[in-house]
Parts: C-alpha cells; sequence; structure tokens
C-alpha cells in the first residue's frame, strides 16, 4: 500500500530509541516530510534548535555513517513516493490525482499503519486497564484536539461512572488534576496533536507532578508529548491539505473505548443497559 512521505520517514524511526534531542529532529524532519532530503544539516540543527554535531550523531543513530547518508535515504524515500503516485506498474503514466484523492490515499495508509501498530496490543491493552480502573478519569484535549477528548468522554461516560473533561488551562487546569487526584484518580487520558500547544504538553507534566499516569494519544511516537507520558498510542495525521485530516485519531478513540470495556465487560453491558432503559424512559431517540 502507497505511505505518505510522512510515514515512511517515521518508519526510519521505528524501533529506534531516541535521546529527547533527537526526537526534536527526527519531529522536524517528519513536519517537513516535503522537503526533508534536501535540508542542510544547518538548516535541519536551526529548525530543531540543536548544534549540527547532534544532527551528526542523530544520523549515526539511525544506523547511517553521517547526515550526508541519512539525506540521500530520504530523498530515496520522497522521490520514491513521488513515482507510486504517478506511475502504474507497466510503467505507463497515469492521468494526475486529484489533491483530494491524495488526501484520502495517505488518511488509507495512515488507518493502515494504526493496524500494523496494534499488532501489538499490550501498550493499549494496559491502557483500556488504567482508564477504566481511574475513577474519576480526566480527560485533555487543548485547540484542535479538542474535539476528539469531548467525543472520547462522550462515549466513555456510557460505561465509566466518573469522567472530567477537562476545559481549564493554568492555574486552574492544576486545580483541576488536583482535585481529581485527591478524589482517587489514577491516570489521565490526553489528546495531544499537531502543533503541540506548549499548554498541552505543559498539562502532562503537571498531570504526572500530582501523581496521575499519562495515556497520549498523538500522531507519532516522536511527538513532543511522548517523553510526558507513560503510555503513547500513535494515530497518524493526515497534513495533505490546509487543516489536518483526524481519521486515524478518530479510529483511535473507538479502539480505545473497545479497550477498556474489554477490561470490564460485565461492568459494562451493566452500564450500559442502564443507560438504554433511561433512553427509553425518557424518549431521547426517535423510534
Amino acid at each position: 500500500m502507497t505511505t505518505s512521505p510522512r510515514q515512511r520517514i517515521l518508519d526510519l524511526f521505528d524501533g529506534q530509541r531516541l535521546t529527547p534531542v533527537q526526537r526534536r529532529i527526527a519531529r522536524i524532519l517528519v513536519e517537513h516530510a516535503g522537503r526533508a532530503g534536501y535540508l542542510s544539516s544547518g538548516d535541519l540543527a536551526s529548525l530543531a534548535g540543536v548544534s549540527q554535531p547532534s544532527v551528526t550523531r542523530f544520523a549515526t543513530a539511525l544506523g547511517f555513517e553521517g547526515y550526508p547518508a541519512l539525506r540521500d535515504q530520504l530523498r530515496l524515500t520522497i522521490d520514491g513516493y513521488r513515482h507510486d503516485s504517478s506511475t502504474v506498474d507497466d510503467g505507463e503514466e497515469t492521468a494526475p490525482v486529484s489533491q483530494f484523492e491524495q488526501a484520502l490515499t495517505d488518511e488509507i495508509a495512515n488507518l493502515q499503519h494504526l493496524s500494523d501498530t496494534l499488532r501489538d496490543t499490550g501498550p493499549l491493552t494496559e491502557a483500556g486497564r488504567m482508564l477504566m480502573e481511574s475513577r474519576p478519569l480526566p480527560v485533555l484535549g487543548m485547540r484542535a484536539a479538542g474535539a476528539l477528548a469531548g467525543a472520547f468522554a462522550y462515549f466513555a461516560a456510557k460505561v465509566h461512572p466518573d469522567v472530567r473533561l477537562l476545559h481549564e488551562q493554568g492555574s486552574l487546569l492544576a486545580d483541576r488534576l488536583e482535585q481529581a487526584r485527591a478524589a482517587g484518580a489514577v491516570a489521565m487520558l490526553a489528546f495531544v496533536l499537531p502543533r503541540y500547544p506548549r499548554e498541552a504538553v505543559d498539562a502532562l507534566r503537571e498531570a504526572r507532578a500530582v501523581g496521575l499516569r499519562v495515556v497520549t494519544v498523538t500522531d507519532s511516537p516522536v511527538s513532543p508529548a511522548a517523553t510526558e507520558s507513560d503510555v503513547v498510542l500513535p494515530a497518524p495525521v493526515g497534513s495533505r491539505l490546509v487543516f489536518d485530516m483526524h481519521t486515524a485519531p478518530m479510529a483511535m478513540i473507538t479502539i480505545l473505548l473497545q479497550a477498556m470495556c474489554d477490561t470490564a465487560p460485565a461492568e459494562t453491558q451493566e452500564r450500559l443497559e442502564a443507560f438504554e432503559r433511561s433512553a427509553a424512559n425518557r424518549q431521547l431517540f426517535l423510534p
């Protein structure tokens, strides 16, 4: 299946143990996927806010002799992607696809990558258990991720007795986190997506400071949120259009809810049946 340049670059880091500085460099390459193979080491260092020797060490950590070898691989990755999208197997030229078709093709690739990631069910199972056991369960999402947090909180409230959607920022958010911890919370779920709000990453740090374990849905394992999280659930974001497409993160919401339900099937069934009885009594839905 054809994958986007962003995803192909992410694949270079798969399984690598990167330092925080190296994660920053990797993130810049992902964010500038379209021209990643044409950045000099100085350009990359400047964009990432690191030294040029750090860029060289990053390349060698990935198994390359130096940054030029890594850049050659990045160029091959990008050029290979463009070739795949413009030709068919027999070498004949095809009609160029529209930006909308290509954006949707990227989303199909993102969903496939999500499927491949979830072959290892360990992190997902751990996240589901942590979130279901946390009473209350604080859920955080700022800016673009706010809609995802709201969608998760809506459905989670059907199977969890105390879901708390966090809207505040700054000291008010710190108050809510302390209150949740005092009430018995042991974990927080966060959605942190590009462009990575500073206050969101600060909130992850604050949550861990008060004793909460943090489960984070973010776009890649090298996002700034990863280093401040106990469990990271990567769900790639489509970035081909003016505004990002969140198809894979939306899929992750339903998958994570299922993981929560699987940890307590009897309780889940009881709560769902109670909701159905209540909905019928109040005639919430049309026949």
